[in-house]
């Protein structure tokens, strides 16, 4: 047993006990940490991938920036905050279906065949990243940056709506 295969398996365990435990919980703030747990491991499992760019960028965009808009979004909203009691046939199917997926992703895996393996793709990562971020896939990442900033503006006009109905009698 090796100790990359060690913090494999710790940080897989985190990144699973995160998502359930998300799943699972009902004060929302709570479910935000458990997202930021299973964003942090992720994380971690990208740095055992020789991934460091992408880790990077886990934690500062999706670890940081996406939790803090989270919590403004639920602090900011109304919401009944209340536990409710939740039906033991719904989690039995929710458990039903999340084995379903780990049994279906789990024989995808094993009959996946790579034919050759890159030996180089860890060696200057981020400018690998960099170049064929801005040279081959310059339109979809622009095309993304307007699909934001189009659901922001959206999302402001929705809240602007919302706020203008409650100031009317």
């Amino acid at each position: 047993m090796t100790g990359e295969f060690m913090a494999f398996t710790v940080l897989g365990a985190i990144a699973i006990l995160g998502a359930l435990f998300m799943l699972q919980l009902s004060k929302v703030v709570h479910m935000v940490v458990a997202l930021v747990f299973t964003f942090l491991s992720l994380a971690g499992l990208y740095v055992l991938l020789s991934a460091e760019f992408v880790a990077a960028v886990q934690v500062l965009i999706y670890a940081g920036a996406i939790t803090v808009i989270m919590l403004f979004g639920i602090m900011l909203t109304k919401h009944q905050d209340e536990e409710t009691s939740s039906n033991r046939l719904k989690k039995f199917i929710v458990f039903l279906l999340i084995i379903g997926f780990a049994i279906s992703f789990y024989i995808g895996i094993y009959q996946l065949d790579f034919h050759q393996e890159g030996t180089d793709l860890h060696v200057n990562n981020t400018k690998q990243i960099g170049n064929l971020l801005y040279t081959r896939y310059i339109i979809p990442f622009e095309l993304t940056s307007v699909i934001l900033l189009v659901a922001l503006v959206g999302a402001i006009i929705l809240a602007k709506k919302d706020e203008e109905k409650e100031e009317k009698p």
